[in-house]
């Protein structure tokens, strides 16, 4: 396989990067839910973390428009590649509205989001209880989807290395370039 079936190498950090971000809010989600002495603690470390997923989430978003990816490995079906660009399109959705959800309801509690010290996000919801309720309900329902499109991506990504072996995994890494598999298909 060529280098020219990977993903360029900022896409590939952006790639890593907010793997690592997504994986840690899940679990300090999971905590915040299940941990009323730690719950403070767990929010300031949540709320800036939320927004810098959302900040990567834009940049990677501006930087996939502008960058034409890598073909598809040869072993990928139709419905392989039209479940991965469509998978791939809720992530980014939802990292976008995840954060989004989450600055809004904590406006509409009428508290302010601290990010550093005594930097403050401005509020981007009226304070309300009525459109707290819904945001915080929307955040929720984003969170389990977001959970499940995530495990489904990490599911298709370990099934098509250990099983299939078709490289879709090599296109996101950053180790030397082999040349064991059959040339990709042109992404449509």
């Amino acid at each position: 396989m060529s280098s020219d079936a990977r993903f360029t190498a900022v896409a590939r950090c952006l790639h890593w990067l907010m793997a690592v971000l997504v994986i840690a809010m899940l679990f300090i989600g999971v905590f915040m839910v299940g941990s009323i002495s730690d719950f403070h603690l767990l929010v300031t470390i949540h709320e800036p973390l939320g927004l810098a997923i959302l900040l990567f989430a834009l940049i990677r978003i501006g930087w996939r428009l502008r960058h034409t990816p890598p073909p598809w490995p040869p072993g990928m079906t139709r419905l392989d590649r039209l479940v991965a660009k469509y998978s791939e399109r809720l992530l980014y959705v939802l990292l976008v509205l995840q954060p989004l959800f989450g600055w809004g309801l904590v406006s509409a509690s009428g508290q302010p989001i601290v990010l550093f010290g005594s930097w403050y996000l401005p509020a981007i919801a009226p304070a309300n209880i009525t459109v707290f309720a819904a945001l915080l309900w929307a955040h929720i329902v984003a969170a389990y989807v977001l959970y499940f499109t995530f495990a489904a991506h990490l599911a298709g990504v370990l099934w098509h290395t250990l099983v299939v072996r078709d490289g879709v995994l090599y296109r996101m890494t950053f180790g030397r370039v082999r040349n064991r598999t059959p040339e990709p298909v042109k992404q449509p």
